[in-house]
């Protein structure tokens, strides 16, 4: 050890109890802290190792290292600023990601004794000893920073990992809390999406209990995602461990300088961390370093929507950070409400970026006959569920390297028009017959017997013109012919429900007369020809399926109002 015996902080310890131990919340952001710091320290590697049978963990790195003098006076001061000190980047060009000074006080959070050692390649170890409850004592009691002194370090606790250990920092949590029970598999995941220059940057690499991290880590991820955007030409080796995309990666662009990706996953169950409740979101980092998880909390119009449940990604804006003002909370783990330049990214993402990837997502999701976004108003809801249930029927059908998977695509705008069309006949339908049962204006009988009692069935010629007939004839004419037809087909069974029903034989411009109303209007009367070519599963011109549109909008509409008055009486 260096002959330096006494260390201790250099801020009010009150402070430093508000400023460290009482906001940094989970496990990972004391991780992040660790990393950061050893990044800015122009470390090569970093190790972590966890013990959860004795709830403990070291985290070593071998950057530069500290002397005596560095630990007072730059650890162990509360704001010591590096960049005010040496710059915006680290003596091997890095980019500092600490700022403020304030971070390390992250490690303070997460165990109750927290042993620090460090050395330079021409010193020995330094360091302390921050035992919590003695910390906790020295603020009851009101101490000055200098009355509460920093223990010494036993070295023999770091006996396995100060062996060819020419210089960097070690710490030492003892005694962790509830997060360290998290399985090692989990932490690497969350250290693989959160600490991206172990990723991207080969100098630098993260070991987890002597395994190093890797892209494998999130390999679970990346082979589950479908489809990802580009935004302003991010380079990321990330995106090229992407195999099984369905798509080519799109390029988005923002005039705002901002980079990242956001990808959407098959299914939302594959954005779940296993064995916990979180879920994988879209990040916000800056100067590469994690400043807010789920950005998509600041956009509630869009995170509720279904679209959602299937993003994640990155957004890397670093002018968050570029012009000396300080945008984050105490916590470090949070941008400051209300700032303008934040601000002007969330209304970016909301109103650009999330709003195209949403309309082409459901584009490409449609297209390769999954579940797209329902509250995308691009296409109605109807003609969604439409062809859902044709792709779910369709899969039937479909055969490897076959024609016939060329005719059920091609089929595909068809059925999504045919299939609500035919709800539509059925409802509109069926709702008038109703109605005129409940309104005891059932056709009992021909209203058009001649002087030798023949009924207009009993005149029906179509030869000599005699082709008129009232809807109880065109319903007894239904019935016979459908007998006819059991008939040829050689079968008793009841066909129709209540087949003695001569409503069930009649369309809409049939039951249009019986109800004696102004609901049948002169452009419906085409509607007969347009709803048979639908019952008989015809694929209609979109001349037609526009004049069917029309049509519908007009029956729904006086359907709705002749139902609704009847049943505003309480019948």
């Amino acid at each position: 050890m260096q002959n330096k015996d006494k260390f201790s902080f250099e801020i009010s310890l009150s402070v430093l109890n508000h400023l460290g131990r009482n906001l940094y919340r989970n496990f990972i952001t004391v991780l992040g802290e660790a990393i950061s710091n050893s990044w800015d320290a122009d470390a090569n590697n970093v190790w972590i190792s966890i013990n959860k049978n004795n709830s403990s963990f070291f985290i070593k790195d071998d950057g530069c290292g500290m002397d005596s003098n560095d630990f007072q006076n730059k650890f162990l001061k509360i704001g010591y600023s590096k960049r005010k000190d040496r710059g915006l980047l680290s003596p091997n060009r890095r980019p500092f990601i600490g700022a403020k000074g304030i971070g390390k006080l992250a490690l303070l959070s997460c165990a109750k004794v927290i042993t620090v050692i460090s050395k330079t390649s021409k010193t020995d170890y330094t360091g302390g000893v921050i035992d919590n409850t003695g910390l906790t004592k020295a603020i009851e009691h009101d101490l000055t920073p200098d009355k509460y002194e920093l223990g010494k370090p036993d070295l023999e606790l770091f006996s396995d990992y100060t062996s060819k250990h020419k210089n960097g920092t070690i710490i030492h949590f003892e005694h962790t809390k509830e997060d360290i029970k998290n399985t090692v598999p989990y932490l690497r995941k969350l250290i693989a999406l959160y600490f991206r220059f172990s990723l991207i940057d080969k100098s630098f690499k993260i070991f987890v209990n002597n395994e190093i991290v890797t892209f494998d880590d999130i390999k679970n991820l990346s082979d589950n995602t479908e489809f990802l955007w580009n935004i302003n030409n991010l380079e990321d080796p990330y995106i090229k461990t992407l195999k099984k995309l369905k798509n080519n990666p799109i390029s988005s662009q923002s005039t705002l300088r901002v980079k990242g990706f956001i990808a959407t996953v098959e299914k939302p169950r594959n954005l779940k961390i296993s064995g916990t409740e979180e879920k994988i979101g879209i990040d916000l980092f800056v100067n590469g370093r994690l400043r807010e998880r789920n950005i998509l909390k600041y956009l509630p119009s869009f995170s509720t929507r279904h679209i959602a449940s299937y993003l994640y990604g990155q957004i890397h804006f670093d002018d968050l950070d570029k012009d000396g003002r300080d945008r984050f909370n105490t916590s470090r783990d949070g941008v400051l409400s209300g700032d303008e330049k934040y601000g002007e990214l969330i209304d970016m993402l909301r109103d650009k970026i999330l709003e195209e990837i949403s309309n082409q997502w459901d584009e490409l999701r449609l297209a390769r006959d999954e579940e797209g976004d329902d509250e995308n108003p691009r296409k109605g809801l109807k003609e969604r569920r439409a062809l859902s249930l044709y792709n779910i029927s369709s899969k039937e059908y479909s055969v490897a390297q076959s024609e016939v998977n060329k005719w059920i695509k091609e089929m595909q705008p068809d059925a999504e028009f045919n299939i609500p069309a035919y709800v539509d006949c059925f409802l509109s339908e069926n709702l008038v017959r109703r109605h005129i049962e409940k309104s005891g204006l059932c056709p009992t009988s021909c209203t058009s017997i001649d002087p030798d009692g023949k009924t207009c069935i009993d005149r029906y010629d179509t030869k000599n013109g005699n082709t008129s007939l009232c809807e109880y004839c065109k319903g007894e004419k239904g019935k016979q012919s459908l007998q006819q037809q059991k008939s040829e087909a050689e079968t008793s069974i009841q066909i129709r429900d209540a087949e003695n029903n001569l409503l069930m034989y009649l369309d809409y411009i049939d039951l249009a007369k019986i109800t004696n109303s102004n609901i049948l209007k002169d452009e419906d009367k085409s509607y007969k020809l347009l709803r048979n070519s639908v019952m008989h599963t015809s694929q209609l011109t979109a001349e037609a399926k526009t004049k069917l549109i029309s049509i519908f909008d007009n029956i729904a509409a006086t359907v709705k109002q002749l139902v609704g008055k009847k049943n505003e009486k309480g019948s």
